[in-house]
């Protein structure tokens, strides 16, 4: 504990005395003042001053302080008050349990409930519900009979704890059974159970409970909203975000971090926007963390201007908030503004952490630059002492295989023996199929049907590494293999946010509502490609079909869709912003080209791998992708 003068206590607190008409009334002055103390500062000159006045082992001052100090994330404190504390009884324990709880500390908390065990001091029903809290998963069965032991499994406090451990393993039946059969469900039991399903992917059942609540608070709105922004579905996020302030349900901080989360993951800038507005009207502070997710949320909805004015303006930048913007360069394919500020972050003193490093190789391998990833790659062990995980060799073997170096990226691969995932494996097949290395890339297959490790992608990725070279026969032995095995090739789709709502669209969609306008804006584009030289590339085109038959499948691919929808919908010299699920094709790439410089208009598309800005005839990716 910081060292206080006990005489500055005073002058902050002036009704505290030393006569001896008002002495008799300290303890509950101090009590009160305790409880009231928002900040570490104010509670250690009240510590002071019971030190001062020989009042430290008073034991409600004693059990306040120490559960004071646990609340404002110093346990360390708490402890050492604990460890002076003569003969605890359940109410200390518990506290002591309760606020490692909080503090993320399990290991410890459940330490002293076994060290209260062994002092044969009986939990209570509160004691049990905070202990739950802070078991290791393996304990809870244990601590599960206790409870039945001990009569308090009807307890709503312990059975909802009991819920939400068993959620945490994995167990959502017995979770499940546990919730079913409570005498009383309350909000704070549906709510855990609702992040119990959301939690473990079951985001549709978490939401049959989640609508027949009777009574909503802010964190249940929170826990369904970020149960979908969790779960692949941040449509469904900004859908009931939109509904929680129809309801007059204020959101707070972790509501606003779920809904920019969201916004990232599907390019919805306008509603980032808007969210950016909201806590500037309503005096949010944007500090390291509330900031770190606003440069996310920009740098994935296509707006890096709008990311590096928010970083800029974070007070106290920690290594989060940096990660955040060079991770945002990197996906834009800005290599030297990501290398550059790696270089200011470690000339400020912050220690760059795993994801700093897969933002600085992902940025190397958009723009080939082999020999600084390698650079970077052996400063990560030796000079910063961070062992390499698979998304750092996935991020080289992505750099390597990219720039043609494809046996170097196999070593690699080899090197990590059996450490090696399906993902990695992918990725160098992957470039197996941009340089068309059909012996690499079968040796690969048979790699992983080997070890066991073949996926869905891996025959996908098979099957386009045999239509890249007109392999006819091959293509169709894989597809065959993938219908026998129920495998299905992700379909292309494309979204683009208009007037805060986002549209999606499939290669040949017929679905939208405008979609007569789109496919007369499509033929329109066709005219002016023609006039301005534009061969399809049918090449890329991976079905054994006529010359025809390709020219019209490139026609309607899913991005064509939606910038023709763009440029209906939106105002001339309107930026277009589209983000597809999959990587974008040559022909859409070219295409994206003629259409920036034809109508003058910037259009950003964001795929699977990064990035593009269209501008006047040229892509920022320089054609490297």
């Amino acid at each position: 504990m910081s060292s206080v003068s006990p005489s500055t206590v005073l002058p902050l607190y002036p009704t505290m005395t030393t006569t001896k008409q008002t002495h008799c009334l300290q303890p509950e002055r101090l009590a009160l003042l305790i409880d009231k103390s928002k900040a570490i500062k104010h509670l250690t000159q009240i510590h002071a001053f019971v030190i001062r006045h020989g009042l430290e082992s008073h034991p409600v001052l004693n059990f306040k302080l120490q559960r004071s100090y646990c609340s404002l994330g110093r346990p360390e404190h708490s402890v050492s008050l604990f460890n002076r504390t003569q003969n605890p009884n359940v109410f200390f324990y518990t506290a002591i349990i309760h606020g490692h709880a909080i503090n993320d500390l399990h290991e410890q908390g459940f330490l002293f409930y076994v060290q209260m065990l062994s002092e044969d001091v009986e939990p209570n029903a509160f004691t049990l519900s905070a202990v739950l809290k802070a078991c290791p998963l393996e304990a809870r069965k244990a601590l599960h009979c206790q409870v039945l032991k001990l009569g308090l499994e009807s307890d709503t406090y312990v059975r909802t704890a009991l819920v939400d451990v068993y959620t945490k393993g994995g167990d959502i039946i017995s979770a499940r059974k546990l919730f079913d059969t409570m005498p009383e469900q309350n909000l704070v039991s549906l709510t855990a159970m609702i992040t119990g399903y959301t939690k473990n992917g079951l985001v549709d059942e978490a939401r049959v409970l989640f609508d027949g609540m009777e009574q909503r608070d802010v964190v249940s709105w929170n826990v369904m909203i970020d149960g979908y922004a969790q779960n692949g579905r941040p449509n469904d996020a900004l859908i009931l975000f939109r509904q929680m302030l129809k309801a007059k349900m204020k959101p707070n901080e972790a509501t606003l971090l779920a809904v920019l989360s969201a916004c990232g993951q599907v390019g919805a800038l306008e509603s980032g926007r808007w969210i950016h507005s909201h806590m500037q009207y309503n005096g949010i502070l944007v500090d390291a963390r509330m900031g770190s997710a606003l440069v996310d949320m920009y740098c994935k909805c296509g707006s890096l201007e709008d990311a590096r004015m928010v970083f800029d303006g974070i007070k106290d930048k920690d290594s989060v908030a940096f990660n955040a913007m060079i991770v945002g360069y990197a996906i834009h394919g800005f290599s030297q503004e990501a290398l550059e500020l790696f270089n200011n972050m470690c000339g400020i003193g912050l220690n760059p952490t795993e994801i700093t490093f897969i933002g600085i190789l992902s940025a190397c391998a958009h723009a080939g630059l082999v020999s600084e990833g390698w650079s970077v790659f052996n400063a990560m062990k030796d000079q910063y002492g961070i062992k390499p995980k698979v998304e750092h060799y996935g991020c080289m073997v992505s750099l390597l295989g990219r720039a043609g170096q494809l046996e170097e990226a196999y070593k690699l691969v080899n090197s990590m023996n059996n450490d090696a995932d399906p993902v990695l494996w992918g990725t160098l097949l992957g470039a197996c199929t941009l340089h068309r290395n059909i012996h690499m890339g079968e040796k690969i297959v048979e790699l992983l049907i080997e070890r066991g490790l073949a996926n869905s992608g891996t025959y996908v990725l098979l099957s386009n590494l045999y239509a890249s070279v007109g392999n006819w026969d091959g293509v169709a032995r894989v597809r065959a293999m993938m219908k026998q095995s129920g495998v299905q090739k992700e379909p292309g789709c494309s979204s683009i946010e208009v007037n805060n709502k986002v549209h999606e669209f499939l290669a040949g969609d017929l679905k939208h509502p405008k979609c007569k306008e789109i496919y007369v804006m499509l033929k329109e584009i066709s005219g002016w490609l023609k006039g301005h030289g534009y061969l399809p590339q049918t090449e890329v085109v991976l079905h054994d079909i006529g010359e025809t038959e390709k020219e019209k499948s490139l026609e309607v691919h899913s991005e064509k869709l939606a910038i023709a929808f763009g440029l209906i919908s939106t105002q001339p010299g309107t930026t277009i912003k589209i983000v597809k699920n999959l990587r974008v094709c040559p022909d859409c790439h070219a295409v994206t080209k003629l259409i920036s410089k034809i109508t003058g208009r910037k259009i950003v598309v964001r795929d699977r791998n990064r990035f593009h800005h269209f501008v006047d005839g040229s892509c920022s990716c320089d054609d490297y992708w």
